[in-house]
């Protein structure tokens, strides 16, 4: 079972080449982050002909998710149970794996996240984040007790540690870097959540995010913030994590690429 993760930055530009995506790349699970739209604009019967059934939590101009799967979503929740929030970020629903993921019963409860971005320390943006970070938290630690097989995926805002960024030094302590964000990670690790990308050996200066400005992809000035996150459950049956870059060499891409974890 493939599932994946990308931030298009608007899914009207992007759409064509999400379908473009999904054709050479027929995941079972796609989780869509920074829609830029509401419930009614998604394109339901465009993922529908490609052979897939749509999750959707949108919003006008900024935020919204989706997860479109190969099974229909089930069991769907939309925002952080029990944290009261205007913005549409995070999307749960239940999906059965093709192939039932022998031993499993085939099914993955995915939790699906646009993450705050936080703008700057200090700021009511990051306080929010914080907030947000500590609802997701105690969301999360009852969702693994329900739904042990788990994964939580999306853009997290968040480089874990150094090797995450193109300048450690730098970017030390500024948004995306700084101590309280890569707790507030480690404290999502301590549920019983791995990071799937670190389970395999990587290339150096591996990154899923880089500036529109300054020729940020070309010079491959990036930072690695979406992540996928395996519970304890999944693990083992981890076979490959990986990022791929050739959407961000599109004409007009999301600032993002896309990562695809695989389960076997």
């Amino acid at each position: 079972m493939k599932i994946a993760t990308w931030n298009v930055n608007s899914l009207a530009v992007r759409l064509p080449q999400v379908l473009e995506w999904l054709a050479a790349n027929p995941v079972d699970a796609l989780c869509l982050q920074e829609l830029k739209l509401v419930d009614d604009k998604f394109p339901l019967a465009e993922f529908e002909a490609a052979g897939y059934h749509s999750a959707v939590f949108g919003q006008k101009t900024y935020n919204g998710v989706a997860i479109v799967s190969r099974s229909p979503p089930r069991d769907v929740v939309k925002n952080i149970t029990g944290f009261a929030d205007e913005q549409s970020r995070v999307i749960a629903a239940t999906l059965t794996s093709p192939d039932d993921l022998k031993g499993l019963n085939g099914e993955i409860r995915v939790v699906n996240g646009y993450f705050v971005n936080g703008q700057a320390p200090g700021s009511d943006k990051f306080t929010y984040k914080m907030q947000w970070l500590g609802g997701l938290n105690a969301a999360l630690k009852q969702a693994l007790a329900t739904h042990p097989r788990l994964v939580l995926l999306g853009d997290f805002n968040i480089t874990v540690d150094d090797r995450d960024t193109y300048d450690a030094i730098g970017l030390r302590e500024t948004i995306h870097h700084t101590s309280e964000e890569r707790q507030h990670f480690q404290q999502l690790i301590d549920l019983g959540l791995t990071d799937a990308f670190r389970l395999f050996d990587q290339p150096e200066k591996s990154y899923s995010w880089w500036d529109y400005r300054e020729f940020g992809f070309r010079r491959n000035r990036g930072l690695r913030i979406d992540h996928i996150l395996v519970s304890d459950a999944l693990k083992p049956r981890v076979t490959s994590c990986l990022i791929d870059k050739l959407p961000r060499k599109n004409e007009r891409p999301s600032d993002h690429a896309p990562v695809i974890v695989t389960l076997n």
